[in-house]
């Protein structure tokens, strides 16, 4: 048996997810299952005076229309119904909670009919009259009236003076609008009634056992009558890690109604959901002639709902990245008519760290200095905010293996220098950082005397792989062939898991695999030492390890006892353990991922078209579990990073407070034309303080940095620099 950990091992889900076989949450049915349509608001601020839904009502087929005014009893106060995740003082947006308006898309009723079709129709049927009240949706309008929200950024000495008296000064601000996630599957929950009043709630989230608390916190459920399952999810990059409102609508109607109701949301009413907030980032940096960093300012200012105050970190990474004698941040949040926003795929760091590398790019223009060089002269090795020097950071190694793979040397500097034929070649190149999560998590292992392994955890799939590093893990720790581990994961009733978010699932569910494993073989050894004759005689835990069906000895292979012949003398048909990931505290150093990512772009010169040719993106994330399908996350986030470079804008009519491109098909993101040669890099790096196995997780590093490294690709082509997302072909030729 080889061990799997670090090979491209294949998804041990493909076949059932290419087949069909896997279930996702609005394809479980129930015998008697209905269906719920949601009714939008028309208007993003108001309320509601009066709702018509007799015509509805009339139609055959239609059994109910809920609305604020006949829905169940549900949570009164924001304290009684909160996610993981909300922001502080906020909780989930409750739908049909009372007649107010708070944004365009709202949820204002729900119909439900025998058949989906029909709901669909009787929708169109509901008459609503609004009361409208004055609102905004912009954020420039709003920009002046922006709160300060605090951050922990702390300022380091006077860097208005240090920036005022440096030798290169370069201030700009640099402007992302609202993307959306426009996961594959569509938002929708199938809440299963049973006799009694119990539920099993099928939803597409990102974490059931926060959609359970939800649930049972907002409807006053008692935690074992309602199970939340969602084994397979097509994709969700932060959407789903806050529970949606579809999950409440099919769990009220359910309720009221007692029978199984099933809601699934159109692409365009996913556009109410959470989003990427737009956000305007002000960089200003001064600089000795050396390159030195004497000053760093950073100031974000992030759009929010008018109920909660939802933001992340988008000023901090300057610290983490560069030195920098002085340094002064701020973040403040401009609340608008709308939803509130949400994590997308790195929340802070892709929007912060884009605006970050284009100012880095941009002074070394000013200093007439190779940008690579100018980030070695900055270089810090340690988070400045904190104090704390890196467990490991490896990012000096990801810029030379990217450079050398991209070709960096052959670079002319200056603009407009690189043609092919009518296209002119860009060149740029941008530093990537996320941090290094790890949560407390939890898996259940039970090992069988035929040498079979099953492993279930709460823990989520979002599409990452986790099914397979679990599998990956389990086989490595208990010395068993990957074909021989079940996976179980997605259930609420499952070992406690957090939300899958912020690239920690991996690293911390790898460490509750491994230490359910330890108490397995210590238990095994416990009879083994216990058996007549026993090769394993004196050996302690840590001297033994399981594999190739056997228990051995460490130092000396040759004695091993067959697990089978452990547990038959134990008398046992199963072993079973139960273990939490248990991670140490550690205050003495910060924990990050860095990546190095050279891009390369063909921008025809009389039509301003832009082509990513090519993206070298050079990684540095502790141990990887699995070559294959971490590659994969990194090549995703860089397309990704193609999108918000080029692709993606969410268009508001600020007069009406709708979006205009509410569908994928004006919503525009990359396709295969657009996506060609993208290499990546897994840079070695050991790092033995943040865990025992090294992890530290790449779901979000693959797309940080790569908007900056394309659009100061743009730049080098064009001599344009653009400075607002996403650089269309008007802005390049205008």
């Amino acid at each position: 048996m080889m061990a799997t950990i670090g090979t491209p091992t294949s998804r041990v889900d493909g076949r059932a997810k290419v087949t069909g076989a896997a279930k996702y949450a609005a394809e479980f049915t129930a015998p008697d299952l209905v269906y719920g349509v949601v009714v939008n608001s028309t208007m993003p601020r108001g309320r509601i005076v009066s709702i018509d839904t007799s015509r509805a009502l009339a139609v055959a087929g239609v059994i109910d229309v809920l609305t604020h005014k006949n829905r169940v009893k549900m949570a009164e106060k924001d304290d009684d119904y909160r996610d993981d995740v909300a922001p502080e003082n906020g909780a989930p947006f409750r739908p049909l909670y009372d007649d107010k308006v708070h944004f365009n898309y709202q949820p204002v009723a729900l119909v439900v009919a025998e058949d989906e079709d029909t709901a669909r129709f009787a929708a169109t049927l509901v008459a609503i009259d609004y009361q409208a009240e004055s609102f905004t949706t912009d954020l420039q309008a709003r920009r002046e009236q922006a709160i300060k929200v605090d951050k922990p950024v702390k300022p380091r000495g006077d860097a208005v003076k240090a920036l005022a008296g440096a030798a290169v000064r370069h201030d700009a601000e640099y402007f992302i609008p609202a993307e959306y996630h426009n996961p594959m599957e569509l938002y929708g929950a199938t809440a299963v009634w049973h006799h009694g009043g119990k539920l099993t709630v099928y939803d597409k989230t990102q974490g059931v056992q926060n959609v359970q608390r939800y649930v049972c916190s907002v409807f006053g459920l008692k935690s074992e009558d309602v199970q939340v399952i969602s084994p397979f999810v097509g994709g969700a990059f932060g959407s789903g890690l806050r529970p949606q409102y579809e999950v409440a609508l099919a769990t009220m109607a359910a309720l009221k109604l007692q029978r199984s109701v099933r809601v699934v949301l159109s692409r365009a009413q996913m556009y109410g959901l959470c989003y990427r907030p737009a956000t305007i980032e002000r960089l200003a940096l001064g600089a000795k002639q050396d390159g030195a960093l004497a000053a760093l300012t950073h100031e974000a200012i992030a759009m929010t709902s008018q109920h909660e105050a939802f933001s992340r970190n988008d000023i901090g990474w300057g610290d983490v990245l560069y030195r920098s004698e002085t340094s002064r941040a701020t973040h403040r949040l401009a609340k608008l008519d709308v939803p509130t926003p949400g994590d997308m795929r790195a929340p802070g760091a892709a929007t912060g760290v884009y605006a970050l590398e284009c100012a880095m790019d941009e002074l070394a223009v000013a200093l007439k200095m190779d940008p690579v060089e100018l980030r070695l002269r900055c270089y810090s090795d340690e988070d400045q905010d904190k104090g704390l020097p890196f467990s490991s950071k490896q990012l000096k190694e990801c810029y030379r293996q990217a450079a050398n793979a991209f070709g960096w040397p052959k670079r002319s500097p200056e603009p407009r220098a690189m043609r092919d034929g009518s296209e002119l070649v860009g060149w740029g190149m941008a530093s990537g950082v996320w941090e290094a999560l790890q949560m407390p998590f939890a898996s259940r292992i039970v090992l069988t005397a035929n040498g079979h392994v099953e492993v279930s955890s709460a823990a989520s799939d979002i599409g990452t792989g986790t099914y397979t590093i679990v599998a990956q893990v389990a086989a490595d720790m208990l010395g068993v062939d990957i074909a021989d581990v079940t996976v179980k994961l997605g259930d609420s009733t499952l070992p406690q898991a957090q939300v899958e978010g912020g690239s920690w699932t991996a690293a911390s569910i790898s460490h509750a695999i491994v230490n359910a494993a330890d108490d397995i073989r210590a238990r095994l050894l416990l009879i083994a030492l216990d058996m007549p004759d026993s090769s394993l005689k004196e050996l302690k835990r840590d001297e033994v390890t399981l594999v190739d069906g056997a228990i051995a000895s460490i130092a000396d292979p040759g004695r091993k006892i067959a697990i089978s012949d452990v547990m038959r003398h134990g008398g046992l048909e199963r072993i079973e353990k139960e273990r939490g990931s248990d991670f140490a505290e550690d205050d003495k150093h910060a924990h990050n991922t860095h990546s190095a990512i050279f891009a390369e772009v063909k921008v025809d010169e009389e039509l301003g078209i832009i082509r990513v040719t090519r993206v070298v993106n050079a990684v540095a994330a502790g141990r990887i579990l699995n070559t294959k399908t971490a590659a994969s996350q990194i090549m995703g986030g860089v397309v990704w990073g193609i999108g918000m470079a080029l692709h993606e804008e969410a268009l508001i009519d600020h007069r009406f407070g709708r979006i205009m491109n509410a569908n994928i098909a004006e919503y525009h993101v990359p396709v295969n034309a657009d996506v060609h040669d993208i290499k990546v890099i897994f840079v070695e790096e050991q790092d033995a303080v943040i865990n025992r196995m090294g992890i530290k997780g790449v779901g979000e590093i693959g797309i940080v940095g790569v908007a900056a490294a394309i659009a100061n690709a743009v730049y080098h082509a064009t001599g344009k620099r653009v400075r607002d997302l996403p650089i269309t072909l008007d802005k390049v030729v205008s």
